[in-house]
């Protein structure tokens, strides 16, 4: 999906409604994790440059459609101040006398950041009065939060139907990258995929058996797979209602010769004691107390070897309640020995970016993408409609 960027249109004077991901998150007002907001820099940077009056737009936590004073924007300012090295000027609200003066004074070069769009119920409704109100902001849309690219809400979807709207380039790099690993990967190609639930996974899961050489799973989501090939796993979570799926998508692998790789041992923890006791136990020796927490050391081995040699892999999902150290070993076991290897690797979705930190190997990955749901729904092969409302490649 080839789409115009920032590049592609003249900004100089003109009012630039950039939507941005500033969704980040928070501890005691504080922010503890920064990255989405760097990754907008490169792109607020170029407008400044080129002279633009900067208006930022973005969501932060979900309040509802009301004022939350938890979920301002205010500390994001700051932090996006500190990082630019400019005066960014924060405005309490996104519509209305005081946003519409605010705008009016800018100078080019200047930065100004709305308040919390979602304190808006009109946002998520997509709803076009409210959108055409945030388009008379501004001259032109850039949209550069692929975070939400999946969600047709009004700062994101909407105001692209009022106002000339382009790509950011955080956008692009993610558009650029995603594309290359659904449409042209070098191969061996390997999909690691974790987390809780088969049911968020299912289509990106049937969308990438056409292209992977081999799959690994792990996490909660591995639970149903491991049930649906027969075994017991105690009172781990298991979607039920999915069992047939993955014996579907276990039946469609071995079609297409893409091997599945499933943990073959797990730490667990077996529950009714006096005190929770911690075990390592093979997957057909899963008590019928014990609860899977993490991979075992010989599933460890058994990933490692199965990503030996490849030259792309995705990876969406921990491998185990990777937050807990006593069950973080399989998580960062792989995240090390990925980053060892000489590939393309793409990693999302937050609480696995979070991993990659925590292994100390971010820096080492070639892409960590900020859209966990819509980076799985771009391979699933969905349209994101963030994106598709943008305008098209330039001649």
């Amino acid at each position: 999906m080839v789409k115009k960027t920032v590049r592609d249109i003249e900004v100089t004077g003109e009012r630039v409604l950039v939507r941005v991901d500033f969704n980040v998150p928070l501890e005691n007002g504080k922010i503890t994790d920064d990255t989405r907001i760097k990754e907008t820099l490169p792109t607020i940077r170029y407008l400044r440059e080129n002279k633009a009056k900067v208006i930022l737009i973005s969501h932060l936590g979900r309040p509802k459609g009301k004022i939350n004073e938890k979920y301002r924007l205010t500390p994001v300012a700051q932090r996006l101040q500190e990082l630019l090295g400019v005066p960014v000027i924060k405005i309490d609200d996104c519509l209305g006398d005081k946003p519409a003066a605010a705008v009016k004074a800018m100078q080019p070069g200047e930065v100004i950041l709305l308040e919390n769009v979602r304190f808006y119920p009109e946002e998520e409704k997509n709803d076009p009065a409210f959108a055409q109100k945030l388009s008379l902001l501004a001259d032109i849309f850039v949209n550069d939060a692929f975070g939400t690219a999946h969600r047709a809400h009004a700062s994101t979807e909407g105001v692209a139907h009022f106002l000339p709207a382009v790509m950011g380039f955080l956008m692009e790099k993610e558009v650029k990258m995603l594309t290359k690993i659904l449409t042209a990967p070098e191969h061996p190609f390997m999909a690691i995929l974790g987390g809780a639930k088969v049911s968020d996974k299912i289509g990106v899961v049937k969308n990438l058996l056409g292209k992977v050489d081999g799959l690994l799973l792990g996490g909660g989501l591995a639970n149903t797979f491991l049930k649906a090939q027969g075994y017991s796993v105690g009172k781990s979570p298991v979607e039920e209602d999915k069992i047939k799926t993955a014996e579907e998508i276990i039946d469609l692998a071995k079609s297409r010769g893409v091997k599945i790789t499933l943990p073959v041992d797990v730490v667990i923890v077996s529950e009714g004691e006096e005190t929770d006791k911690i075990k390592i136990v093979k997957v057909d020796e899963i008590p019928a107390e014990g609860k899977i927490f993490d991979l075992g050391p010989e599933s460890i081995r058994a990933f490692k070897v199965a990503l030996q040699g490849a030259k792309t892999i995705f990876w969406n999902g921990p491998l185990g309640v990777f937050e807990q150290k006593a069950f973080a070993e399989g998580t960062l076991a792989i995240a090390k020995a990925m980053a060892e290897y000489n590939l393309t690797s793409v990693v999302g979705g937050g609480d696995t970016l979070a991993a990659m930190y925590k292994a100390g190997v971010a820096q080492k990955i070639t892409h960590l993408s900020t859209g966990g749901g819509a980076s799985l729904e771009f391979l699933e092969g969905k349209v994101l409609p963030g994106l598709a409302a943008l305008s098209g490649a330039v001649n």
